[in-house]
């Protein structure tokens, strides 16, 4: 027909080649509509087909039709049925019961959720009444009650008796669990605490023993010391080597046995009221006897009226081992500054020196019992190695902790932090049993 109608108009040729282009690009559409559909054969809605490939069309979606019905079973399997979240909590249940440590799931309100065995027999917790109770109204020990209401993470543990036994004690850990919920885990320690008692009974018995030797040897040799027709005789020398040696052998005792009794006390020292300034006044003057040759210049800087309430005798002892410190590791001439201020934080009192300061690998144990920076020079001074010591645990007594900062060759400062609680101002003392 396009022929013809060439023939006619007198471009045969022409009228030839654009049916022909025509005609190839109309089956240049056609397998690209099935080149698409073959892609997507379920989610493609194929076009309408001309000519013969209306027929390849249909061969090939009866093939597929055909190899989908072979692919699916006559009877499709049964599928395995999920384990119930009821039996994945008993799984967990009877795992977590295997351990022999309690642990206690805590909600928002700190209401008990969830426990496992141990629970019941190291902290009372386990009646099916006791979901949805506070946990402090099961386990009632001041301690463990101020703790979890100040503080959500728990970085020390607690050691506390158990509420079942006495004579049972547990360590106790308080972490978060997720949102709004924290994990309670109570560990029976009740071997270490024997064997802590054991050695701090030791150590205090021994010290007794010790003082009374010692007391009687110093008085002898001052005695001797004191006599005339005794500085004749060829072994005279050695007398003052015996008597330094002795009274740092005391010092030493004294030091263990109050050590000793400030961990056997309990956590609530005396009550008293102690005007910090007053007693920094009377340490500076010990501590300048103490140096009368290195010439310190001491400065203090303290609110008159401010105070701690607690134990005198204690707090004299820890802010003297501070200033002592101070004088001794800090050269002729140098400067020390008290001071004791307050803020909206509490009370601090501050020791800072211009000695010869402490190497930062030495700091997270210099409050170790006998640790020592420089183990010369501590026994050319007269330390025992226990003062720092002393203060950690008399601070522990007071609610309050110890910082210290230090630059080798630039000096040290040594903060003690006091809670609000733990103040009074001009005569406004606060009420015994607000302190914790």
């Amino acid at each position: 027909m396009v022929l013809l109608v060439g023939i006619a108009v007198g471009r045969a040729l022409v009228f030839l080649q654009a049916a022909t282009l025509g005609y190839l690009v109309w089956h240049l559409f056609q397998i690209h509509q099935l080149w698409v559909w073959l892609r997507h054969p379920k989610t493609i809605t194929p076009v309408r087909f001309a000519g013969i490939w209306r027929e390849v069309f249909e061969s090939i979606e009866d093939r597929l039709r055909a190899g989908d019905a072979r692919s699916i079973p006559k009877h499709k399997p049964r599928r395995r049925p999920k384990p119930k979240l009821n039996w994945v909590v008993k799984q967990f249940d009877k795992s977590v019961s295997g351990l022999s440590d309690a642990a206690v799931l805590l909600g928002q309100d700190d209401e008990v959720e969830w426990w496992n065995t141990p629970a019941n027999k190291l902290l009372g917790i386990g009646r099916g009444d006791d979901r949805g109770k506070q946990v402090t109204h099961l386990f009632r020990h001041p301690e463990f009650i101020g703790r979890l209401r100040k503080e959500k993470n728990w970085h020390k543990p607690l050691e506390v008796p158990s509420p079942v036994d006495s004579n049972t004690w547990l360590t106790i850990l308080v972490v978060p669990a997720g949102k709004n919920k924290r994990l309670l885990q109570a560990r029976d320690s009740t071997r270490l605490h024997r064997l802590e008692q054991v050695r701090r009974d030791f150590v205090a018995n021994v010290s007794h023993e010790l003082r009374t030797p010692l007391t009687v040897i110093n008085a002898y040799v001052e005695t001797l010391l004191d006599r005339d027709d005794t500085k004749a005789l060829p072994w005279y020398p050695i007398l003052p080597k015996i008597h330094r040696q002795t009274e740092r052998m005391e010092k030493i005792v004294g030091d263990l046995l109050l050590l000793s009794g400030l961990e056997l006390a309990q956590k609530q020292p005396r009550q008293e009221h102690v005007l910090v300034a007053a007693m920094l006044e009377v340490i500076r003057e010990e501590a300048l006897a103490l140096g009368t040759d290195l010439h310190h210049h001491i400065e203090i800087d303290a609110q008159p009226g401010l105070g701690i309430v607690g134990n005198s005798r204690e707090l004299r002892s820890a802010l003297s081992n501070l200033v002592f410190n101070a004088v001794r590791y800090t050269a002729a001439s140098g400067k020390i500054i008290l001071r004791w201020y307050r803020d909206d934080q509490g009370g601090y009192l501050l020791v800072r020196d211009t000695g010869i300061g402490i190497d930062a690998r030495h700091l997270p144990r210099i409050t170790e019992r006998f640790y020592r920076v420089d183990a010369g020079r501590s026994r050319e001074t007269g330390g025992t190695g226990l003062g720092l010591t002393i203060v950690k645990h008399v601070l522990a007594q007071h609610d309050a902790v110890l910082s210290i900062e230090s630059v080798p060759g630039h000096g040290s400062d040594f903060t003690c932090h006091f809670p609000p609680a733990r103040l009074f101002e001009n005569g406004n003392q606060p009420p015994q049993g607000k302190i914790a």
